[in-house]
């Protein structure tokens, strides 16, 4: 599935997925799945230079780690709609026992999940090990990241981005989910995140944005860009401008289902602005 048309069809079954999974157990984060769907359709469908059987050795092959680990719900989706595990088994949705728990995990052998996230702030960490074994394993393949904008309070994201630009990480392009939202509202009112493009330029890295983060030829073209810097001595961040809840209008431009499920009236509203599907489970 690579056309345009085919992903964009990819992203309404995406966020059908999203929202029936949180309702199906009340529990979950809508918001930054929904505002995520198009950039992990693209990464996943176009981006990712990827194997077709999981291992997680992954050399040979690009590597993506999600930190801001509790939108779970777009990344299981798109990895079962990627071939990575049967679809239906996204009707386990954090339920005991399932492999698919609230924040990704390792110990269940998920294909497609290489760390356990949610602990917020130390994704780009793991991201740059693993970006630094590949330069020891001369593989020329790349690692990418995505961080929440309301995570990058955390400090250690601040020792990894000193320490990448510092080690000349220059396989390493981390994307950060702008929509300017977290849990307890609006990034700036809880803590303003400042210039994030100078702070980043500031530590050495080599930033580029995206406007439009949930338009797929936007992303496609903007994560080439990024590619394209990438061999040059600096590490590489993209900042993705994305609308929480982007696609249900009722959750768009709020904090308010950073972690809400929608209820049954709810639910079908949200489907029927999603209509196209390739097959629900």
């Amino acid at each position: 599935m690579s056309s345009i048309p085919e992903m964009e069809k990819l992203v309404s079954q995406v966020r059908r997925d999203i929202v029936r999974m949180v309702h199906k157990v009340n529990s979950g984060h809508p918001g930054g799945s929904l505002g995520c769907t198009e950039f992990f359709v693209a990464l996943y469908q176009k981006i990712l230079h990827r194997k077709p059987d999981f291992d997680m050795d992954g050399q040979g092959e690009d590597l993506f780690f999600l930190s801001n680990g509790h939108i779970s719900p777009v990344f299981y989706s798109v990895l079962a709609r990627s071939g990575y595990f049967p679809v239906e088994e996204l009707n386990t949705f954090r339920l005991i026992n399932s492999r698919l728990q609230g924040h990704p995990t390792t110990h269940e052998g998920l294909p497609g999940v290489r760390i356990a996230s949610g602990s917020l702030g130390q994704g780009l960490s793991v991201a740059i090990g693993a970006a630094l074994a590949k330069k020891l394993n001369k593989d020329h393949h790349l690692v990418y990241s995505l961080h929440g904008d309301g995570e990058l309070q955390e400090g250690q994201n601040w020792e990894a981005i000193m320490y990448a630009a510092a080690k000349q990480v220059d396989n390493l392009i981390a994307t950060v989910d702008f929509n300017g939202q977290q849990i307890d509202g609006p990034t700036d009112e809880v803590l303003s995140l400042g210039n994030l493009k100078a702070k980043f330029e500031a530590f050495g890295w080599t930033v580029l944005e995206i406007e439009n983060g949930n338009d797929i030829p936007a992303i496609l073209d903007g994560m080439a860009a990024a590619k394209s810097r990438t061999g040059k001595g600096k590490p590489v961040c993209v900042l993705l401008h994305t609308v929480m809840g982007h696609g249900v209008d009722f959750m768009m431009h709020t904090h308010a289902w950073h972690g809400k499920a929608p209820n049954d009236e709810q639910l079908a509203v949200a489907l029927a602005q999603n209509p196209e599907t390739i097959g629900d489970y």
